[in-house]
């Protein structure tokens, strides 16, 4: 099984040691994406958080040949449980029509105390059975 890794330059990766997304054979896994790069999207705002960090993740998969319809599961991190119905829906906007997977976590809070919330993917890039 091949493994490919993408970094984007993020601060992150360099302080962490770690990989943008990484495709391991079929699979390609996407890291913890907060809105925008620097976390400071839509400051108090947990539906435009989720849109940003959403779109950025599902962008991590373009080096990959594979866009959004190759979304099999989400994980959302919370802050707050009161902000699941805004997250949700927009999760549901930009993934409803994929379906996939979804766990959502209200964790204690973030390395950046502006952002609420934190994204993973996981997509299949393997042919459609």
């Amino acid at each position: 099984m091949s493994v490919e890794r993408v970094r984007n330059g993020s601060p992150w990766q360099e302080t962490i040691g770690s990989a943008r997304a990484v495709a391991a054979g079929d699979l390609v896994l996407v890291a913890g994406t907060i809105p925008e790069a620097d976390g400071a999207a839509a400051i108090g705002d947990p539906y435009e958080q989720a849109k940003s960090a959403l779109g950025e993740a599902i962008a991590a998969l373009g080096p990959f040949g594979i866009g959004a319809e190759s979304v099999v599961r989400t994980r959302l991190y919370i802050s707050h449980a009161r902000d699941a119905e805004d997250v949700g829906r927009a999760h549901r906007e930009l993934l409803g029509a994929v379906g996939p997977v979804v766990t959502v976590v209200v964790v204690s809070g973030f390395a950046d105390s502006r952002v609420l919330v934190e994204v993973e993917l996981e997509a299949y890039r393997g042919a459609a059975t």
